[in-house]
């Protein structure tokens, strides 16, 4: 049985959001749920879905950051039930694939879905005046429900706000996750974050969490920088008035032992190899523009033994790292009050967009229910 439900859609790509009242979700099917969802983060990659910046199938839900609350199950479910407070994570790993029995669940066959914009069966569970609606980023929780697999609907404890908890989705295990599971950030290193916006704040937590010694970040919005001395920065950068490479080379002797590009540029990730000490790495974490390339001289690359690698949701599982990262925050270890600093109605998700656009806050959130 399908639920008509109001949703925020991407009608035509450049052009504002349309809040409409008349999308229609199919109910779960095998191994499925129907979580109301409660609020749903802005990431920046919806921002470039809407722009044109990164490619989009239209009409779409956007929204792929988001926590609610477990309504309904469908067979074969075993791990919810209703009214169990969850975490959504826009990709579920099959567990059974060449990857996720190697343990590398993020690049689990199902992770195609995120760029289809689909679920991984090829349907989608939305339509519109008998239309096909696609899911943004394989998620679509800019809306009143949400149907996905079980293991994406990760279960949390009643205490965890959901309007701090939607972060986990993609900002909070996307920068953690990139400093613990893919660096591997370890006590004692010197790491360089080049962005602080909500997945920047993320790497430098986790570099925090790990025991880096020295955490540089780099801005050009002062209250991001602040931010980041906030959550666990020793140093901050404003790249508009001085050289990132500089200042890293200046501050650790021999360059930094990791530098993440959080913002998604060719022209980051080139600074973060320069700025790496010999043996260093590089993590591209953002999502940068279809068309950038890094030029990169590969006969420095071998001599100097540099590394240059990706990560997607930080390499995490969400099955085994929400759980983590909900227990960081219940320690005190994990800050995510700080980081929700805009909350808006659904109504105004271009709004919200434009907080995005112009670097205002870290996070804006949106209650769906509102």
């Amino acid at each position: 049985m399908s639920t008509k439900m109001r949703a925020a859609l991407l009608d035509e790509v450049g052009a504002p959001m349309i809040v409409v009242d008349d999308v229609e979700l199919d109910g779960p099917g095998l191994g499925e749920v129907r979580v109301e969802v409660a609020w749903c983060g802005v990431c920046h990659s919806d921002v470039s879905q809407v722009d044109g910046v990164h490619p989009a199938l239209t009409p779409s839900v956007l929204g792929h950051e988001a926590a609610g609350v477990v309504v309904e199950v469908g067979p074969g479910v075993t791990q919810l039930a209703v009214g169990d407070h969850v975490v959504l994570s826009p990709s579920a790993a099959c567990g059974h694939c060449y990857w996720c029995v190697r343990n590398e669940h993020s690049s689990c066959v199902n992770s195609a879905a995120i760029a289809m914009s689909m679920l991984p069966d090829g349907s989608t569970r939305l339509s519109r005046q008998g239309s096909v609606v696609y899911r943004g980023l394989g998620l679509a929780a800019m809306a009143e429900y949400v149907v996905v697999a079980e293991s994406a609907a990760i279960k949390i404890d009643a205490d965890l706000p959901l309007d701090l908890a939607c972060i986990i989705g993609c900002a909070v295990q996307t920068g953690v996750g990139a400093a613990l599971n893919t660096a591997k950030v370890e006590a004692g290193a010197t790491v360089l974050v080049m962005g602080a916006g909500g997945i920047g704040l993320s790497i430098v937590q986790g570099a925090r969490i790990a025991g880096a010694t020295r955490i540089i970040v780099s801005d050009p919005v002062e209250a991001r920088r602040e931010s980041a001395l906030q959550v666990g920065a020793t140093d901050v950068v404003d790249p508009t008035k001085d050289d990132v490479i500089s200042v890293a080379q200046a501050l650790t002797g021999v360059g930094v032992d990791y530098a993440f590009d959080a913002v998604g540029h060719a022209a980051l990730v080139e600074t973060g190899v320069t700025a790496t000490r010999n043996g260093g790495t590089t993590v591209i974490v953002g999502a940068a523009p279809v068309d950038h390339e890094a030029k990169l001289n590969v006969v420095l690359t071998m001599f100097t033994e540099k590394r240059v690698v990706g990560t997607l949701l930080g390499g995490c599982h969400a099955p085994r790292d929400f759980p983590r990262l909900v227990a960081l925050w219940q320690a005190g270890r994990l800050d995510l009050d700080s980081m929700v600093t805009n909350r808006r109605p659904l109504a105004e998700v271009n709004e919200a967009m434009a907080d995005m656009r112009a670097g205002l806050g870290v996070r804006t959130v949106l209650d769906v229910r509102s």
